[in-house]
């Protein structure tokens, strides 16, 4: 699975620093904190018919993330809705839009790791392009990572930051394998989550999910909890229960619902995307429209 490239995005507009510039045009210095250490914190939104669905509650996750790393001068929610709108504006987009909302600690004086040497405050960086979800409705395959999902004690999932490379040697396992994506276990051996999604099972007619525990606490992870037509059950998960569920399927704002149909090899129930996910990503895809917050 590799997202193509929309030729609609040739020309876009992106924000930083209180402007808007061309894809092609640099804005970053090589001083920020993003470049130097990938000292950052981030957001994936969607943008359905104008609006963008659990946009306070993104923008909350997004302000509790950077409160933990202690980065001074946050721009307030009013500001970054500001920004936002000019940035879709500016590309004429109101659907079909995803969004990668990115605040750094800001721009250093010099080179180094000590958050005493940013002076200036944060930089925000708003980057939307027309992107459709990104997985295949067919259904996933995933393979199990030799690479672990680290727990609290390491660093806490709750904070979203955007030193991802623990999660990119998952991927490359996955491309290596020739899956869609990678299944991560916890520093104990339980399921935590893909390399990008959360994961749900369908077993007996009910969802277990695991806890978050070494995962980030998912949007749309939570609103799957709440708009469920069947009974959900948070616990730690074995390996073992997702190879013989009867469905599993992921969640993610890039990607919405998708089915997973293999992991290592094993057919998921009939190997084809089941009915429960398929009745959770309607419910879901409706929801989010009925629930996006206009901009």
């Amino acid at each position: 699975m590799l997202q193509q490239y929309d030729e609609r995005n040739a020309d876009l507009r992106y924000w930083v620093n209180g402007a808007l510039r061309h894809r092609d045009e640099p804005g970053l210095s090589p001083f920020d904190s993003v470049v130097q250490g990938g000292d950052a914190v981030w957001e994936g939104l969607r943008l359905y018919d104008g609006g963008i669905y659990g946009l306070q509650e993104h923008l909350d996750r997004l302000r509790r993330s950077a409160l933990a790393l202690a980065f001074e001068g946050i721009p307030a929610d009013a500001d970054i809705i500001a920004a936002l709108r000019a940035t879709l504006a500016a590309n004429g987009m109101r659907d079909g839009a995803h969004v990668r909302l990115t605040l750094t600690r800001g721009v250093k004086v010099t080179s180094g790791m000590d958050p005493r040497l940013n002076r200036s405050g944060c930089t925000l960086i708003v980057l939307a392009e027309f992107k459709a979800p990104v997985y295949d409705t067919g259904g996933l395959t995933l393979v199990t990572s030799s690479v672990r999902r680290p727990s609290p004690d390491v660093l806490d999932p709750r904070i979203h930051h955007n030193n991802l490379l623990n999660s990119i040697l998952a991927k490359i396992e996955a491309n290596v394998a020739g899956a869609d994506d990678a299944m991560m276990l916890d520093a104990r051996g339980f399921v935590a989550e893909t390399n990008a999604t959360h994961l749900f099972a369908v077993t007996g007619g009910e969802l277990l999910t695991p806890r978050a525990v070494a995962c980030p606490e998912g949007i749309t992870r939570d609103t799957v909890l709440r708009i469920s037509p069947v009974p959900v059950h948070v616990r730690d998960i074995a390996q073992v229960e997702m190879y013989t569920a009867d469905e599993v399927f992921c969640t993610g704002t890039m990607g919405e619902i998708a089915g997973v149909v293999t992991i290592d090899g094993r057919p998921i129930g009939d190997g084809k995307v089941g009915p429960v996910t398929r009745r959770i990503a309607e419910l879901y895809r409706t929801h989010a429209r009925e629930n996006a917050t206009k901009i």
